[in-house]
């Protein structure tokens, strides 16, 4: 079994940056990648980026290319996603998810492949 807990939502204004983590206990050697998805009201939950539980592979969608970033702390057990240059439509909750079985293309990882969860963490971007 593999335990998720993320942190480090808040209340941010538009332009500013926040980050979260994501501290992984329990079977942590079976993790193979982490994924980040964010879901607002009566939207389905969106993939967000990932990174190998290695920390040699990340991706990140494109919408958030070039302000999102995410990566390992290999003595924490911990993954991260830094969020710079926030944007309103980027207020969801935050989760972070793990694989531990599938080894296809990061950014192709089907949703039923992240088997572990954590509980979500809210941001909030204000305009």
């Amino acid at each position: 079994q593999v335990q998720l807990v993320e942190s480090g939502g808040g209340l941010v204004q538009a332009g500013g940056s926040l980050r979260l983590s994501c501290a992984a206990s329990g079977r942590t050697s079976n993790i193979y990648t982490v994924g980040w998805f964010r879901q607002v009201p009566g939207k389905e939950r969106e993939f967000v980026a990932a990174v190998r539980w290695s920390g040699y592979t990340t991706y990140s969608v494109d919408s958030v290319k070039g302000r999102f970033s995410t990566s390992r702390d290999n003595v924490k057990n911990a993954v991260y996603l830094q969020m710079n240059s926030l944007k309103p439509e980027d207020t969801a909750v935050y989760y972070c998810a793990a694989t531990t079985g599938y080894r296809g293309a990061i950014q192709f990882i089907p949703l039923a492949q992240y088997n572990y969860w954590g509980q979500g963490t809210q941001v909030t971007v204000s305009s």
